[in-house]
């Protein structure tokens, strides 16, 4: 793993070489942390609009089919009829 970040760059033996390396990758491992942050909220926000679209969606279905289920003229004649 070191191989590959910034702080494996080979010093000359200074004393603060190596405070500069564990503060570069301090600075390396909160960045990161920030930025799985912000995308697990962004995969956490988009969830929830994503269900609450698709909740609107589905209660519009359900008025729009409520709608079309009117009893027709032919029952209400039946059900006005005998009384």
């Amino acid at each position: 793993l070191r191989c590959c970040t910034s702080a494996s760059v080979v010093t000359d033996g200074d004393g603060d070489g190596s405070v500069a390396d564990e503060r570069s990758l301090y600075i390396m491992r909160v960045v990161q942390i920030a930025v799985m942050c912000v995308l697990a909220l962004t995969v956490v926000f988009g969830i929830f609009f994503l269900g609450c679209n698709l909740l609107i969606k589905s209660e519009g279905m359900i008025n729009f089919l409520v709608k079309d289920r009117r009893p027709s003229k032919e029952v209400e004649a039946v059900v006005v009829g005998p009384y």
